[in-house]
Formats: C-alpha cells, sequence, structure tokens
C-alpha cells in the first residue's frame, strides 16, 4: 500500500539563499502550493535543469515576485521540497540498540513506500552532478542528522557492552543503513515488508554483538 504524504508547509531555511521575512506575513497556503507544483512536475519527468523558478510560478498559478519572497533561488526552494518529503524523526526508547534501529530503519522503509519520495530523491540524485550546491545542502542538513541518530545509537551500544567496542561506527552505520536506502529509494519494484528492518537489523547485528 501506499502512504501518503502531507507537504509541509515551507519554513525559512537557514543558511545561504535563506530569504529574510519583511513586511505582510507569508500566505502558508501559497507556499505549500508551489511546492506541490515542484513536486508534480518532478514526478511527471521534468528535469531539474528545466525547472525555472518563471515556470514553477506560472505552473503554480503565482506571481514570480512571490516566489522570490520566500526563495532566493531554486536550490533554496528545492531544498524546502525535499524537506517537504521528511518524516519526523521518531523517538527513540533509548533500552535497546536493536529496537531503537529497528524503528530508525521503519522510518526510511515508510519514506520508501511513499511513491513522492521516492521519485524526487531518485530524480536530486541522477542529477546531482549537475547540481552539487543543492546535494551538499541537502546533505548537510537532512541526511548528516539522519546519519547521526544512527552513530549516536550504535556508540552507546559499544558504551553498554550491547556490541563491540571496536566497531567503527560510520562503516556500521553503513551497513545498516544500505539495505534499506537502496530497496527504498534505487529500486522501483524491490518489496519492502513490514519485517525488512527488523531483518536487517539482526543480520548486522550477528556479526557485531560481543563474542
Amino acid at each position: 500500500m501506499t502512504e501518503s504524504i502531507a507537504v509541509k508547509a515551507p519554513e525559512p531555511a537557514g543558511g545561504p539563499g535563506a530569504v529574510e521575512r519583511r513586511g505582510r506575513p507569508r500566505n502558508a497556503a501559497v507556499g505549500t502550493a508551489v511546492i506541490e507544483t515542484v513536486l508534480r512536475l518532478l514526478e511527471e519527468g521534468v528535469p531539474l535543469g528545466e525547472l525555472s523558478m518563471e515556470r514553477i510560478a506560472r505552473e503554480a498559478g503565482v506571481g514570480k515576485a512571490t516566489v522570490y519572497r520566500r526563495w532566493a533561488g531554486k536550490e533554496a526552494l528545492m531544498l524546502d521540497v525535499m524537506r517537504s518529503l521528511e518524516h519526523d524523526a521518531p523517538e527513540l526508547a533509548g533500552q535497546s540498540v536493536r529496537d531503537d534501529l529497528v524503528t530508525l530503519l521503519e522510518t526510511l522503509r515508510r519514506r520508501g513506500l511513499a511513491k513522492r519520495s521516492s521519485a524526487v530523491l531518485r530524480t536530486v540524485l541522477a542529477q546531482i552532478k549537475a547540481h552539487p550546491e543543492l546535494w551538499r545542502e541537502y546533505h548537510e542538513k537532512v541526511v548528516r542528522v539522519r546519519r547521526e541518530a544512527v552513530h549516536a545509537v550504535l556508540r552507546r551500544g559499544a558504551a553498554t557492552g550491547e556490541l563491540r567496542a571496536d566497531l567503527d561506527v560510520e562503516l556500521m552505520g553503513d551497513l545498516i543503513v544500505s539495505p534499506m536506502l537502496s530497496r527504498a529509494m534505487f529500486h522501483d519494484r524491490a518489496e519492502l515488508p513490514e519485517d525488512l528492518p527488523g531483518r536487517i537489523v539482526d543480520a548486522v547485528l550477528e556479526g557485531i554483538r560481543p563474542r
């Protein structure tokens, strides 16, 4: 079953390209309409290189100036588009390394079940060389946060003795996340059964538990 995603109204993006709020309060519905328009165009196969701010404004039925008041340029807009597809970070119980890792992978599984999220990320990955700044921003503000959540669980497990103390946290994180990421984002027809997060975590933990 395909999970639907509620598009979040864009918040002001920090860092390069951010637009300072001034003047009249922003209409959240307009921002949502712009993001929905970008998502629709990407789903229809429009390349990022053809998505000008002018075209986005026209397709969304708003003025170009309205779009530029919210985003300094296309990369700032695309960062908010990709953020709109993110699930909220799951709350971790902090009692079991296995359970917390399964919870984190379940977030990726649910995102993979959402056609829109997978389509957008595949589109961006396919064109990453042409838009390195967009990928850098997304990696710094979204991917790095998710990776650090996994690494924190693994470090806690090493400290409590649930995992080997000599493990390479970054390598172990990749071994846990990559199978789910590969199925969820890179393969349209890969199955994502409910028990997949647990099976992946158990397979990796078998090799990194203390002997």
